[in-house]
């Protein structure tokens, strides 16, 4: 009998497992580092050196030819054949390319000192009752309004966007639902409408912000079509906020339950570099992403056939004692440090200055504004998603 994560007692969907997924991936790991499960009719790679190995390798992708798709007549199948996540190359080259274009890194630093102005303003909004949900709002509003101002949403049509994000971003679970396929349907056709309505007028009147900036980016004589541009933006707002938000809460998470690394960041904020890097490697966001097999491939002393699927467990690489060591402590000062928060190879995350730049500020500006921040309960719960891992609340007092 082969094994699955069944057998070693690993249920992706249990709340006790999206609670705390680390001792699962330690059994894993020590187990079977390489695990094909039928159930779920994936390979579960759990070892940094596997993970980062094969994010790297060629061979595998995000699509492949005769890969089963969502169906591109629906909305969300129309975006997903659209979005630069879900592209190989030449295609993902080319909408690389006229992303990073305007998305530059000088563009990102120079936002700082407008990300620090809304994270007070939103330290403001709650310092007088001494008490608030730091996910909902701090950790929440803080991404979603900075990519929105980026990308030049008007701030009436801003309530929309983490709705629709968490509507989009369900179908990348391990199991949607036909109701999540109903809801992200509905949020991409709302999601696209509106943002056509923003394309319109930028068209007519290029504005400083990212949705002008797409419009006019080429390369080697390429635009993107209507269809990609929507894709795109939506990608940026969905992926610009979702991952960030869990990893303020899950940040600060870690450093209330790590209270002398907290006091260590607050007598040495100059480690406020190497604390978002230890923070995204302690406890991942995006806890995992697939690849497809594209052509057969020799790995190791096993054979992954074309047309196979690889789940990429991120969050166990991250705590891989072979690359990281005493990888469950939380260390601020850890120098050697390349975890995969981000990805690695041609998938990496397009928006990581941003993100990196996003908790640096929001840590920051907790710090100084509420040096007696701390949580009002130990009893917390996690969201149903195993994929993309965050809180429901993180009650705090100060």
């Amino acid at each position: 009998m082969s094994l699955s994560l069944n057998h070693l007692g690993i249920d992706l969907l249990s709340s006790e497992f999206i609670a705390d997924p680390y001792p699962s991936y330690e059994r894993l790991r020590q187990t079977s580092p390489i695990l094909y499960d039928a159930d779920w009719g994936l390979w579960f790679i759990s070892s940094y050196e596997d993970i980062n190995a094969l994010l790297r390798d060629r061979r595998l992708g995000r699509d492949m030819e005769g890969a089963p798709k969502p169906d591109p007549r629906t909305p969300f199948g129309k975006l997903h054949h659209n979005s630069l996540m879900e592209k190989e190359p030449p295609d993902h080259t080319r909408l690389r390319g006229l992303v990073n274009r305007a998305f530059t890194p000088a563009r990102v630093e120079a936002l700082r000192p407008h990300i620090t102005a809304i994270a007070h303003r939103l330290i403001d909004a709650v310092q007088a009752r001494g008490e608030m949900d730091l996910l909902a709002d701090f950790a929440e509003p803080l991404p979603v309004m900075v990519i929105a101002e980026l990308l030049g949403v008007p701030e009436e049509g801003r309530a929309y966007l983490r709705p629709w994000s968490q509507a989009i971003v369900a179908m990348y679970e391990l199991a949607p639902t036909p109701e999540d396929e109903q809801r992200a349907n509905r949020a991409v056709t709302e999601f696209s409408t509106y943002l056509q309505g923003l394309v319109a007028e930028r068209r007519v009147a290029p504005r400083e912000d990212l949705i002008s900036a797409l419009i006019e980016a080429e390369e080697e004589g390429h635009r993107l079509s209507e269809d990609e541009l929507i894709a795109t933006c939506i990608l940026m707002l969905n992926a610009g906020h979702e991952a960030t938000v869990n990893a303020i809460a899950n940040g600060m998470l870690a450093f209330f339950r790590h209270p002398d690394q907290y006091e260590l960041l607050k007598r040495s904020p100059e480690l406020i570099k190497t604390a978002v890097e230890e923070v995204l490697r302690y406890d991942t966001p995006l806890q995992m992403f697939r690849r497809w097999v594209r052509e057969n491939v020799e790995y190791k002393d096993l054979r992954f056939e074309k047309g196979s699927r690889l789940a990429l467990l991120y969050a166990a690489g991250n705590r891989d004692p072979a690359r990281f060591p005493d990888p469950h402590r939380l260390d601020i000062t850890r120098q050697d440090n390349p975890h995969l928060g981000f990805g690695a190879g041609l998938h990496y995350c397009v928006g990581a200055p941003l993100a990196r730049l996003e908790m640096q500020v929001a840590f920051q500006a907790l710090l100084e504004r509420l040096p007696n921040l701390r949580l009002a309960s130990e009893k917390l719960e996690y969201r149903p998603n195993f994929v993309i891992r965050g809180l429901k609340a993180l009650p705090v007092r100060f």
